[in-house]
């Protein structure tokens, strides 16, 4: 029995015109993790909704986090619930971790 790959989602809101930016993650995190995700999925919403989402569980909240996660914060937050073993090179490094 083989293991769905993680499903990504970036909801954003479409009247902030947040298209290109949650676009623009979900570039580097398919470029990033290549196959080890399932699917990364845009989903238009309103109000100034900003989330990125492993499945359940919710990675980062525009509202609850104060604003967009720079791309290394955002790439490491998915690595650690879809490859935690996962080197990401220079992103893992220099950073006081």
């Amino acid at each position: 029995m083989t293991t769905a790959a993680p499903r990504v989602t970036v909801t954003y809101c479409t009247q902030c015109n947040w298209l290109l930016r949650a676009g623009w993650m979900a570039q580097e995190l398919l470029n990033t993790f290549g196959t080890d995700l399932g699917e990364v999925a845009l989903i238009p919403g309103t109000g100034g909704v900003f989330r990125i989402a492993v499945g359940d569980d919710l990675l980062w909240d525009r509202k609850r986090d104060s604003g967009f996660p720079d791309i290394v914060t955002l790439k490491q937050r998915v690595r650690d619930v879809v490859a935690p073993e996962r080197d990401l090179g220079h992103a893992d490094r220099g950073r006081g971790d």
